[in-house]
């Protein structure tokens, strides 16, 4: 892209590489446009010849040199609004260059703080698949466990049943048993106290029957006492 600094350059170059005899003042400066196209503007019109004179091609000419003069003037101006634009332009570009810059160095520290997380999301999920995964074996373990106490458990009251049953038909046989030794005692101290009666009985009659004889051994030897 050209800059407008050279194209106003070359209109000013190519204004001063017109013809010697259509040229009606020096050669323009390079410096400010606008004092150029005032300073061309005095020239002209101090070497612009009387028109009542002249013929209608000087007429023309001359006409044509004026229109020159304004569409350089114009473009001038045009050019230096361009630039202004240009400058604001450039500025405005500049900032948003810095926010771009900035907008950039925040997305970098953004996508890095968003791979971080990422990083620290595959992390996260990673422990979570193993716990999922140790659970899952656990839960297997225990669902073994589980089964295999059932079995236990099962088997262990089958012979709490078998226990109970000889538990209740041992304690069945003992009442039973019970029951007749009861009967028996009941029996014998029935026996015991006959016996007890018949004993008495006996022990008295005994006892009568031995102070029957000391009665007869006493009176047996009285006599005989008396005699010797």
């Amino acid at each position: 892209m050209i800059s407008p600094f050279f194209k106003k350059k070359e209109t000013a170059e190519k204004l001063g590489d017109k013809p010697q005899d259509l040229a009606l003042g020096p050669a323009p400066n390079q410096g400010d446009p606008g004092s150029e196209s005032v300073e061309e503007s005095k020239t002209y019109g101090a070497n612009v010849p009387d028109k009542s004179n002249m013929d209608k091609k000087s007429l023309d000419l001359i006409f044509a040199v004026e229109q020159m003069i304004h569409a350089k003037q114009h473009t001038e101006l045009q050019v230096n609004e361009l630039q202004d634009r240009l400058s604001h332009a450039a500025g405005n570009i500049e900032r948003l260059n810095r926010d771009a810059r900035h907008l950039n160095k925040v997305i970098e520290e953004r996508e890095k703080s968003i791979l971080e997380l990422e990083q620290k999301i595959v992390d996260k999920n990673m422990k979570v698949d193993q716990v999922v995964e140790d659970y899952r074996e656990l839960q297997r373990k225990m669902s073994v466990e589980i089964d295999e106490l059932k079995s236990v458990i099962e088997l262990e009251q089958q012979k709490y049943n078998g226990l109970l049953q000889k538990h209740n038909d041992s304690l069945a046989d003992k009442n039973k048993r019970i029951h007749e030794l009861e009967e028996k005692i009941g029996r014998q101290e029935v026996e015991n106290q006959h016996l007890k009666q018949k004993y008495e009985s006996t022990h008295q009659e005994k006892v009568y029957l031995a102070n029957m004889i000391s009665d007869f051994t006493n009176r047996m030897s009285a006599p005989l006492g008396r005699e010797s």
